[in-house]
């Protein structure tokens, strides 16, 4: 019931934008210019303000989710990217999980097979490629659009599209990350609707997300190959918001106002929910700290400095107390 709320939602949010485009210029100017606006400056001090928080996190222990044999006698053979025990090895690791998804690309699923008896762990590689291809499409896709904020276009931009676009199927050229953006967004939805065991521990903002990141995705295809925009205005839109000069775009049409839309909600949704993992994994304890617990002692640095007591000491303290309820004392 949630993720159709959440559904309804997002389609009611693409409507509305579809009539205020229509509206007047009054109108255009709110969701072409405000919104954006607004909503890029909630994503900017959200993300400010959570990043910040986090770093002033104290983590005074090793605490690295870790595998592998960690550093401790010279005659046992660590493994560093596994368990690193130093700097070099937590950036390999590092290195591994943000490019290549390591941790999910080990992950799996459970099956119980009632006529054996018995429960079988499966790898799920499909999860993992399904993520790979959309994190990677989406990165791509928004290297892609730097060629509407920057003028001249950057060599590295062009060779981008070039290589993006190799596949060339008519024109306006066709991207393959748009294809896999596509692909990957509509395997991670269609596992939380048809896999009970997901299904049950999604909550309806997981669906949100995705769904707003698949009518990102689709009006994007909408507006370069169905209804084509005019690109010198959306530069020019866009220049204008680099500039702190807005113009409200012209001519466009109404799909670049849904598109728009979606962005901004999802700008705005961003650093509040579980999409700040992106930014999240450089700042996790599990992940950027080296597991040096064996050969360094890590105190707990605000540990208030409280004078030991010993047994001994206690038990003269409270003598008197302790002999007048019947506790026996271990010297008299």
């Amino acid at each position: 019931m949630g993720a159709l709320i959440y559904l309804v939602a997002v389609v009611g949010l693409g409507l509305l934008a579809a009539v205020g485009a229509t509206a007047g210029d009054g109108l255009r100017f709110v969701l072409g210019v405000i919104v954006p606006g607004v909503a890029f400056a909630v994503f900017l001090g959200g993300i400010i303000f959570r990043v910040v928080h986090w770093a002033k996190s104290p983590v005074p222990f090793r605490v690295p989710t870790t595998t592998g044999q960690e550093k401790s006698l010279p005659w046992i053979r660590n493994n560093e990217l596994e368990n690193p025990s130093g700097l070099f090895g937590v950036i390999g690791r590092m290195a591994l999980e943000v490019l290549a998804f390591r941790s999910l690309f080990r992950n799996t699923r459970v099956e119980v097979m009632p006529e054996k008896e018995k429960v079988n762990y499966i790898a799920d590689k499909a999860l993992w490629a399904a993520a790979m291809a959309f994190h990677w499409a989406m990165f791509i896709v928004v290297l892609r659009h730097f060629r509407f904020f920057i003028e001249p276009v950057p060599a590295w931009v062009a060779a981008l599209q070039s290589v993006d676009g190799f596949f060339q199927i008519g024109l306006p050229v066709y991207y393959g990350t748009t294809f896999l953006m596509v692909v990957g967004l509509a395997y991670l939805l269609a596992r939380r609707f048809f896999d009970a065991k997901v299904r049950y521990i999604s909550l309806p903002t997981d669906y949100f997300a995705l769904y707003l990141l698949l009518g990102i995705a689709l009006t994007g295809i909408l507006m370069r190959h169905v209804e084509k925009i005019d690109v010198v205005q959306v530069k020019a839109a866009i220049a204008g918001w680099a500039s702190f000069q807005p113009v409200a775009p012209v001519g466009v049409g109404l799909w670049y106002f849904v598109h728009i839309a979606f962005v901004s909600m999802l700008l705005v949704y961003f650093p509040f929910s579980k999409l700040l993992h992106a930014p999240g994994v450089f700042l996790s304890p599990t992940r950027n700290l080296a597991n040096s617990n064996r050969t360094r002692r890590h105190i707990n640095p605000w540990n208030p400095d409280i004078q030991g007591h010993s047994y001994a000491e206690w038990e003269d303290e409270f003598r008197d107390k302790l002999k007048a309820s019947g506790y026996a004392l271990e010297k008299e």
